[in-house]
């Protein structure tokens, strides 16, 4: 059995599969990586190694980031054959959907010129079908598509000043931005094709979301298993209750610059429904890692497809619940994506559960943001529904 401490949990990368989530790392942001971490509240103050013992812990590696399971174990139920039947999808979905792999389906695609079809598997069409859903709700805002621009404005490692300084030309963004055009991916039958060369797909915004929902139905339709918690880089599934027969809760924490994981302070906290027998899905996404103030204004690594350039007044971070974790990630990738102010209109026009962490009243982004009064939350009707107990 796996022995880790509980910040072990506590891991929210944007990256997924090729460590991008329409951008990466910015080394002034780092200061500010446990900002939006969401990590278990009270269910995990002391180590795997001395919780009750019918409860299992798994962890490993995947999709550029790890996992970590927390479940109830059934009393037929052997943990070798678990762990084996979720490394056996987790594999599947690399296969099909890792950029890292030349071999995988969708390497292959990206290859591709246009109007030559590709065999898709299963788990491909459901997160393009999902990638679709939000796509169009979102009004194009999340774009699986998007990479050609991420890679113009250099934010494919790192995001600098120098890069705002010396911004891509209006001739570099339109020829990348005229790759940005995931209507010119069909889907017929089991196959996909694209009618525009130099097209290509990059899920990293949602595989992982989508990873834990194949884990949690490998928990809960192979082996019956209903209390549970699935963990991929940040985003979480939690059913039933934790190994104190409590409903599962999970923390976002505020951004205090230099902050440590012992110094972490929690802004907010959700948890799940009383209803022990609910399903809970969250995911956040978050500019607060890899922005930077230039001339005054707080530029984001997110790259906003509609327009080509970095969004400017994004929400620092935005976590979502939704039916699956897959569409709660897409839609954190998708808000995040928006100038906070349409994000929130976006996210209540579609009846979102969504919790924003923005800038206190009267806060600049410039200022040192080293106290959690820097800091408030705003919710939408829906997720203000969802914490109807009055929650913190």
């Amino acid at each position: 059995m796996a022995c880790f401490t509980p910040y072990s949990f506590l891991r929210h990368t944007e990256n997924i599969m090729n460590n991008t989530e329409y951008s990466s790392s910015s080394k002034k942001t780092m200061n500010l990586a446990l900002f939006g971490i969401i990590g278990l509240v009270g269910t995990l103050s002391i180590s795997a190694c001395q919780q009750t013992p019918d409860y299992n812990y798994l962890s490993g590696e995947t999709m550029g980031t790890s996992y970590h399971i927390s479940y109830q174990l059934p009393d037929d139920a052997d943990e070798a054959n678990i762990q084996a039947a979720i490394d056996k999808r987790l594999q599947q979905i690399n296969d099909s959907m890792s950029t890292y792999q030349s071999d995988s389906t969708i390497s292959k695609f990206n290859q591709l010129g246009r109007d030559i079809p590709i065999i898709i598997d299963a788990d491909f069409s459901r997160v393009l079908n999902v990638s679709q859903i939000v796509y169009e709700q979102s009004g194009g805002a999340f774009d699986p598509t998007v990479m050609p621009l991420v890679d113009t404005w250099g934010f494919g490692s790192t995001m600098t000043v120098e890069r705002l300084q010396s911004p891509p030309t209006a001739l570099e963004i339109a020829q990348a931005k005229a790759l940005v055009d995931f209507e010119s991916i069909i889907k017929k039958d089991k196959s996909i094709y694209k009618s525009k060369d130099g097209v290509g797909l990059d899920f990293s915004a949602v595989a992982k979301g989508y990873g834990v929902d194949v884990i949690a139905d490998v928990l809960r339709d192979d082996y019956q298993i209903r209390n549970y918690m699935v963990e991929i880089g940040g985003e979480i599934a939690t059913s039933g209750v934790n190994n104190q027969q409590q409903p599962w809760q999970i923390a976002i924490d505020a951004p205090i610059e230099g902050s440590t994981v012992s110094e972490r302070q929690t802004i907010s906290a959700i948890r799940q429904p009383i209803n022990t027998t609910t399903q809970m899905h969250l995911a956040t996404s978050g500019n607060y890692r890899n922005s930077i103030v230039f001339d005054g204004k707080h530029y984001s690594h997110t790259i906003d497809p509609t327009t080509g350039e970095p969004i400017v007044g994004g929400a620092p971070s935005v976590t979502v619940a939704a039916d699956s974790v897959a569409l709660a990630d897409a839609w954190a990738t998708a808000l995040t994506a928006m100038p906070y102010k349409k994000a929130l209109r976006v996210a209540n026009e579609q009846n979102l559960a969504a919790l924003f962490v923005v800038l206190a009243d009267g806060i600049k982004p410039s200022d040192s943001l080293d106290s959690i009064d820097d800091w408030q939350i705003v919710q939408t009707s829906a997720m203000k529904n969802l914490r109807a107990d009055k929650q913190p």
